[in-house]
């Protein structure tokens, strides 16, 4: 840890006397003072100059102008009559960016503070362009353009993808690029298959609002990408994925994300396609048998990019706010109850329209019968993967409350209108999670039944 000590002292302070001040504080702190501030004017201290060179460390002055400038902890009328700032070592350390760890300690002619330094941040401009690029991302499926992608912007975005973190520095990824249309024509056939067994599956007002998503532009677009992943790469002993080996999918996903960003920032849209079985795309695509298919994706230049997600503009979807997602130091404790904010927000509400779900609390997936059913399955054994069933162990009635809270409102960003609720089996649990599916709808303003 590299360490700031700030020293204020008046003229004649002896050496032992701030010696033993700095000796007892730093005993304090694992790290190394590498740089000492102080006031103007009092660089020439005998006592200081010793300390420095004793240190081994750097000295540097700030004005009085610069330190009054400081918001400092523990500031001094005294101090700021005699020096005109409330502080000096204190404003001192945080004059230099650092952050202040040991607030003033003090003798009877010295002063010190010491803080550690961080690593600079972007200034707001640079601050403002990452945070812009973020938002304005976008899973873009309409108006690419005819425009060839050249290698050179195709390598600085691939430069961009090939710099993510990864377990163990592993890079488990490559970038198949595919230029080819008879290729990319039978991976749409591919798409296009799965587009309509997924809309056969729906309700029929749901299926009415897919029939006008566009779900690929595979064809439209000059290239498309495919980023695959080598579980195995790096051999044996890869830092850090031992215990989990999902981690080097998790990297190939960090490339997509570096890879998208940087798109972004050269006005190329990206599409990310995920409707075909990835075994049938390595299939088409030739990928070797130890090789996994992470992500397709369709590259090219766009005529604009939407202020807002399609799936948002469409009404298909909205985003899920931040708060419900930040819990602090347990699960469940939010800034604010998810309980008590929807019970706030059922005074608002707005009635809802969207499709109908028939949710089955404590059951199975033996009753998925029909197109709208969801299952909550409330068994501590975790039941084999399926869509229509949602898993909910509540450990606590409360905790079940939180679960339908959360279920309704993720269903009714999800477009949901109507829910109808069924109860598959007798408990307390079961009980308190219909409790909040009911909150949570009335949250949302949507329809509440029970079957």
């Amino acid at each position: 840890m590299s360490l700031v000590l700030g020293v204020g002292l008046r003229a004649g302070t002896p050496f032992a006397e701030l010696q033993d001040l700095v000796t007892t504080a730093l005993r304090e702190l694992a790290g190394e003072v590498r740089l000492v501030v102080t006031i103007a004017g009092k660089e020439h201290e005998p006592a200081l100059q010793e300390l420095v060179a004793q240190l081994g460390a750097e000295l540097r002055t700030f004005s009085t102008e610069e330190l009054a400038q400081q918001p400092v902890p523990t500031p001094s009328e005294r101090v700021d009559q005699l020096k005109g700032t409330p502080s000096v070592a204190e404003a001192a350390v945080l004059a230099t960016g650092a952050h202040l760890l040991i607030p003033k300690r003090q003798a009877s002619n010295t002063t010190i503070a010491i803080g550690v330094q961080r690593a600079a941040g972007y200034d707001l401009r640079d601050r403002e362009v990452v945070q812009r690029v973020i938002a304005e991302r976008r899973d873009v499926r309409r108006g690419f353009l005819d425009v060839a992608v050249d290698d050179v912007v195709l390598g600085r975005v691939l430069e961009a993808a090939h710099r993510a973190p990864s377990v163990g520095l592993s890079q488990p990824w490559d970038f198949l690029v595919i230029r080819d249309l008879a290729t990319r024509r039978k991976v749409h056939d591919l798409a296009t298959a799965q587009r309509d067994a997924f809309a056969a599956s729906l309700p029929e007002d749901r299926r009415a609002a897919f029939d006008g998503l566009k779900i690929e532009a595979i064809l439209d677009t000059p290239l498309n990408l495919a980023v695959t992943c080598d579980p195995g790469r790096g051999g044996r002993h890869v830092l850090g994925r031992h215990a989990d080996p999902r981690t080097t999918m998790f990297s190939a996903a960090i490339a997509i994300q570096n890879f998208w960003l940087a798109a972004r920032a050269e006005g190329l849209g990206v599409g990310w396609v995920s409707f075909f079985e990835p075994d049938e795309v390595a299939a088409i695509l030739d990928l070797p048998a130890h090789i996994e298919l992470v992500g397709y994706l369709c590259v090219g230049y766009v005529d604009e990019f939407a202020p807002a997600p399609e799936l948002v503009r469409s009404g298909w979807a909205k985003r899920r706010p931040l708060s419900w997602a930040i819990h602090h130091e347990e699960w469940g404790r939010r800034a604010t109850s998810i309980v008590d904010d929807a019970l706030q927000a059922t005074q608002n509400a707005v009635p809802a329209t969207g499709q109908r779900v028939h949710v089955i609390v404590g059951g199975d997936a033996s009753r998925l019968q029909q197109a709208d059913a969801l299952i909550v399955d409330l068994q501590a054994v975790r039941p084999p993967a399926d869509f229509g069933v949602l898993w909910r162990p509540a450990r606590t009635p409360a905790e079940a409350v939180e679960f339908g809270v959360e279920i309704a409102r993720d269903l009714a960003l999800q477009g949901v209108g109507q829910l109808v609720v069924q109860l598959a089996e007798n408990s307390e649990q079961a009980e308190a999670l219909s409790r909040g599916l009911q909150v949570g709808a009335s949250a949302c303003g949507l329809t509440h039944s029970t079957a």
